[in-house]
C-alpha cells in the first residue's frame, strides 16, 4: 500500500469523526487528477470542472458510509466516471459538434508542433474501442492497479487484464505498418 493510500485512509477517517478540515485536504490533493480524468471523456474543460465539482458534493454525502478508506481514491474515481459518462449521454448533440469542430480547429497546428511518431501513437490510441482506451488511460496515466480499475469501471479484472492485452496488441500492429 502506497504512502498516498494511507495518507487518503487517514484524511477519510478524520472527515468521519467529524473533521471538515479532512475534505479540504482530499479535495486539494485529488481535483486536478478528477478534472483531468473527466476532461478526458468530456473534451471540454469547464464542463469537466462542473461534472468533478457535483462530484465532490456526493463524496462528500457518502463519504461517511464509505467502508474501506483504503479505497477512496478509486471510490471517487468511480464517481467521476458515471459522472462524466452520465454528462456525455445527456449532452450528446452538442459534444459531437464540439468535438468536429475542435478537431477540424487543432489538425494543422497539432501536425506542425508534435512530432510524427507522438500523432501516429494518438491516433492508434483514438481507433481503439472506447473501453479499451478507458483501461489504458486508466492504468498507464492514473497508474491504478488492475483490481482498481476493476472497481472504478464496476467490470472483473480479467475483463480489464482482457482489454489491456487487446489494446496493446492492436496498439503493436497499427504502430509497425
Amino acid at each position: 500500500m502506497t504512502s498516498n493510500k494511507i495518507f487518503d485512509a487517514l484524511l477519510v477517517l478524520q472527515y468521519q469523526s467529524g473533521d471538515k478540515k479532512a475534505m479540504g485536504m482530499l479535495v486539494k490533493r485529488h481535483h486536478k487528477r478528477f478534472c483531468s480524468h473527466a476532461n478526458w471523456y468530456l473534451s471540454d474543460l469547464d464542463a469537466s470542472k462542473d461534472v468533478v465539482q457535483d462530484c465532490w458534493g456526493i463524496i462528500m454525502n457518502k463519504l461517511g458510509n464509505l467502508r474501506d478508506p483504503n479505497s477512496f481514491s478509486s471510490w471517487a474515481m468511480r464517481i467521476v466516471t458515471r459522472k462524466s459518462i452520465d454528462f456525455l449521454k445527456q449532452n450528446k448533440n452538442k459534444r459531437e459538434k464540439l468535438k468536429q469542430y475542435q478537431y477540424s480547429n487543432s489538425e494543422g497546428t497539432n501536425i506542425e508542433i508534435k512530432n510524427v511518431e507522438i500523432i501516429k501513437l494518438q491516433q492508434a490510441i483514438k481507433s481503439l474501442p472506447n473501453d479499451q482506451q478507458i483501461v489504458l488511460r486508466l492504468f498507464y496515466t492514473q497508474e491504478y492497479s488492475l483490481l482498481e480499475i476493476s472497481n472504478i469501471l464496476d467490470i472483473s479484472v480479467g475483463t480489464v487484464k482482457s482489454r489491456l492485452f487487446h489494446a496493446r496488441e492492436k496498439l503493436k500492429t497499427k504502430l509497425k505498418t
